[in-house]
């Protein structure tokens, strides 16, 4: 299962709402997890993500959904990874970077620097794709392509000097209407998607870099690359805050999810020196946290989304992982000092 950040939907809700639509709707009807729609560290499935987009723009009869998503978005939604874009030296950096640590993000996504297809020596083509294997849909693409158009607006001050876009697919939007949002020529049917930009482009500097911010944001960057590795244990989180509030955080669910048997399952988690209940009651007592101290909902309904049973369960928890009910742990945080 590929997974990425919740935060890729940030803006989703309210332009949908804009529309008329239900956006938890559409997200049920995709098999995303609810709470992704608020929330931007869920670890998701990219596949329910891209399709919720799909469901929302044929509902909406709204092919330009994507974009229009885009418009609400922010670099800061990628995290710890926007920190090192904004402090790169040079925009070729901040690019070098977006390409080496994307995964962060979203490990099926992939942004590649690439000569120009039209063979102008001038222009560099920015490549973003999917891994390979994985389907190209045209809302997941417009909103990647509008963001990273709208990314580099930001980190260079103004027009950059786009010199055309390039889409794997024709879209049922109309074709003014890419390029009154992108202010350059956009083809159609092409073999991958690109932003064609002056060769130049990569020279320039980051404006307000801060040296030593870069070079944390660089170092965090690398340790979360560095424990990845071949850990079965992100993909098993991230399995799980799929599954809770839809259906039993079981291992047997969990293994299907990963295209893995139950057995073989258990075998590597053991290698990796956990098991799958101490995995569930971490994402639980992280969620749990979420819930109780940035919403105000009410105990049972937590209890409902973290998978328990009955609320009492949900207050033997609390009381083994901070030694507080869960109305000490919310009424704390609300008296804390900002």
């Amino acid at each position: 299962m590929s997974v990425i950040r919740s935060a890729g939907l940030r803006g989703f809700r309210a332009t949908v709402a804009e529309l008329g639509g239900n956006a938890e709707e559409f997200a049920a009807q995709a098999g995303l997890p609810i709470a992704a729609l608020d929330a931007d560290d869920l670890l998701v499935s990219d596949r329910a993500m891209a399709t919720t987009l799909e469901i929302a723009a044929e509902r909406l009869q709204c092919p330009d959904l994507g974009l229009r998503i885009a418009t609400r978005q922010d670099l800061g939604m990628l995290g710890p990874l926007a920190l090192a874009i904004r402090n790169a030296s040079t925009l070729a950096d901040a690019l070098e970077c977006t390409s080496r640590y994307l995964f962060v993000h979203a490990r099926a996504l992939s942004l590649t620097l690439e000569p120009d297809p039209y063979g102008d020596r001038s222009v560099t083509a920015l490549h973003y794709g999917v891994t390979e294997g994985q389907p190209i849909t045209i809302q997941g693409t417009d909103l990647g392509l509008a963001f990273l158009h709208r990314t580099l607006l930001r980190l260079t001050d103004g027009p950059y000097g786009l010199r055309s876009v390039e889409l794997p697919y024709r879209p049922l939007a109309a074709r003014d209407i890419y390029e009154q949002f992108f202010g350059a020529p956009v083809r159609f049917d092409r073999p991958v998607a690109l932003l064609r930009v002056p060769g130049s482009l990569a020279a320039r500097p980051v404006p307000g870099r801060d040296e030593q911010l870069g070079r944390l944001a660089m170092a965090f960057l690398a340790e979360q690359a560095a424990d990845a590795g071949d850990s079965i244990v992100p993909h098993v989180r991230a399995a799980v805050q799929q599954l809770l509030g839809t259906t039993a955080p079981e291992i047997s669910s969990v293994a299907q999810l990963l295209m893995l048997h139950p057995r073989t399952l258990q075998r590597r988690l053991a290698a990796g020196h956990t098991r799958f209940a101490d995995i569930l009651d971490q994402v639980r007592r992280t969620e749990a946290r979420r819930y109780l101290t940035t919403t105000d909902l009410p105990m049972s309904q937590i209890a409902s989304l973290l998978g328990l049973s009955e609320q009492s369960t949900f207050t033997r928890s609390c009381q083994r992982w901070w030694a507080a009910t869960p109305s000490a742990v919310r009424r704390d945080h609300a008296l804390a000092p900002p």
